[in-house]
């Protein structure tokens, strides 16, 4: 037993419910969250919503397009949905039309839909490969490309935010396919806020640390399961708090940071930074997934 006193980690954040900006930041502006009616995307429009900005989801499923809506209403926000597979331009293009005709062109696009599960490479099938490549990098682009142009040939300014991966720096074992397109959105925000800043369009990301909620897939849940106390493995001693993502997506597109542009900000109490001054025993893949020997 350890005669160390316990250690406090980061204090907790304030309560849900309170405001990081002033009350009416975002009162006349239209904010577009891709997959925004669960988990993160959730999160994220809830914050957005109380700070007086009308919401637009987009989702490729009716039940969450319904909790989306069901969670905006809930804070007295006005809401709009619409069904779009981000993969598919035209749907991408259709989504905006009826964004655009509910509330008026998106002022933020939120890029938060992709797909994700873990899988030893050698194992990944080449469907999953190009479905995860195609949702997460291609969709971004696509979704992105749609809200520029249109604020382009109307000269409005504007603000994206690509909700990332820190693998996209360190690789991901387990998550060879998400990883690659992580590291592909990553780069495309640097791109493009560059390309887009003189026409007023900044472009940023945001990287969540664990932040665990009921909508994560079983899959997910599983691996998480596996660990035995996550908060004793974080840095900060405990996981993040949903709030905290969207307080920090809200300042990201609101104008207090408007010279903020191509940045990936992180936000996982210094999770990703983490080393040991020893090597621990290395566990394959396989291993920590509770795989057999693998067999063609």
């Amino acid at each position: 037993m350890s005669d160390m006193p316990a250690l406090p980690g980061l204090p907790e954040p304030p309560p849900l419910g309170q405001a990081a900006l002033p009350v009416g930041t975002y009162d006349g502006q239209v904010v577009l969250v891709t997959g925004g009616g669960t988990g993160l995307g959730r999160a994220i429009a809830c914050e957005f919503a109380r700070l007086g900005a009308d919401v637009v989801i987009a989702s490729r499923k009716p039940e969450h397009l319904d909790a989306g809506r069901a969670a905006m209403e809930e804070l007295g926000a006005r809401v709009a949905v619409v069904a779009c597979d981000i993969r598919d331009p035209e749907q991408v293009a259709a989504a905006f039309d009826a964004a655009t005709e509910a509330f008026g062109l998106p002022d933020v696009l939120v890029n938060n839909a992709a797909a994700n599960f873990p899988v030893p490479a050698e194992d990944m099938s080449p469907n999953a490969w190009r479905t995860v490549v195609d949702i997460t990098l291609n969709g971004t682009f696509f979704c992105s490309r749609e809200f520029a142009r249109r604020h382009l040939a109307s000269g409005t300014p504007g603000s994206i935010i690509d909700v990332g991966a820190s693998y996209a720096w360190t690789g991901g074992p387990g998550f060879a396919h998400s990883a690659a397109a992580k590291a592909g959105v990553k780069n495309m925000v640097e791109t493009l806020a560059v390309e887009w800043a003189p026409y007023g369009i900044q472009v940023n990301g945001l990287v969540p640390g664990l932040f665990p909620h009921d909508d994560m897939t079983a899959d997910i849940q599983t691996n998480l399961t596996r660990t035995s106390d996550k908060d004793l493995c974080q840095p900060a001693l405990r996981v993040g708090r949903l709030r905290e993502l969207g307080w920090a997506a809200t300042f990201l597109a609101s104008p207090y940071a408007r010279f903020v542009n191509g940045h990936t900000f992180v936000v996982d109490g210094g999770n990703w930074q983490r080393r040991s001054l020893t090597n621990p025993p290395v566990v394959t893949v396989r291993e920590q997934m509770g795989r057999g020997q693998f067999e063609l």
